[in-house]
């Protein structure tokens, strides 16, 4: 069983041979594939990839991306192989290319978004455990391998590598038409007219950044707490919005 598939398109009197790539599901390690297979999951691997890959050397290639991500050394193996084709690719994402996948977008000769798609980027993530020099030696290593990253994307966007790295750092979300703006895509499907849109700064996420806000809003509800009870009602309206501003913030 896998959840990327090849499919042929026999030419026609109008139209020539074309081949299509589907890759969905998480990209995944090649000695973890069989886990996902077990389970029925959908799953993208290297090695198995790159084997059906070569059957269409010479030919033009559309791969449709709708995944979450997953390990970034597969992505980066995926990634190679499409950029080492002899054919042209055209990358076109119906649902969302997050993390790792939107790195294996990147390999695109052409990307292409649905005016629905969304596109993530974010510093890699790791588990690790051990004393403190084990994981200052892990931080060091997500250090380069952000670094490696980047270079997919500066090869893309041409953007600037400080731009680049402080779109990861805020775990930057992209609807498709900031993605274009961006540089991360170059066109949206099913629509005739660009759409003029916010920057993308103003679309990011940063987890860091709603954590201080929290906990900025909870203080401030702590501190009208413990003030005297005469000044409880002073300030119920002033309480209501704290509470009011803390939901927004956490939820």
């Amino acid at each position: 069983m896998q959840f990327w598939k090849f499919i042929k398109n026999e030419a026609t009197e109008t139209t020539p041979e074309s081949v299509e790539l589907r890759i969905e599901g998480d990209i995944v390690d090649d000695g973890d594939l069989w886990i996902y297979e077990w389970f029925g999951e959908p799953a993208t691997a290297p090695n198995a990839f790159k084997n059906t890959l070569s059957e269409f050397k010479g030919k033009d290639l559309t791969v449709w991306i709708d995944s979450y991500g997953g390990s970034v050394f597969a992505g980066a193996s995926i990634y190679n192989a499409l950029k080492e084709h002899d054919g042209k690719i055209t990358v076109k994402i119906d649902g969302k290319a997050m993390s790792a996948a939107s790195v294996i977008a990147m390999a695109g000769d052409e990307i292409l978004m649905s005016p629905v798609a969304v596109m993530m980027i974010h510093n890699p993530l790791t588990r690790a455990q051990g004393n403190m020099h084990d994981l200052r030696k892990v931080a060091d290593v997500l250090d380069t391998v952000k670094d490696s990253i980047i270079n997919a994307y500066i090869s893309k966007t041409g953007r600037p590598r400080n731009k680049i790295s402080q779109m990861m750092d805020d775990e930057t979300w992209m609807s498709s038409n900031v993605a274009v703006k961006e540089g991360f895509a170059d066109g949206v499907l099913y629509q005739d007219n660009p759409v003029e849109v916010q920057n993308s700064v103003d679309l990011s996420f940063s987890r860091l950044s709603v954590m201080n806000s929290a906990s900025q809003s909870i203080n401030h509800a702590v501190d009208l707490f413990t003030k005297p009870v005469e000044d409880h009602i002073d300030n119920a309206l002033e309480l209501a919005k704290a509470k009011l501003k803390l939901q927004m913030k956490v939820v």
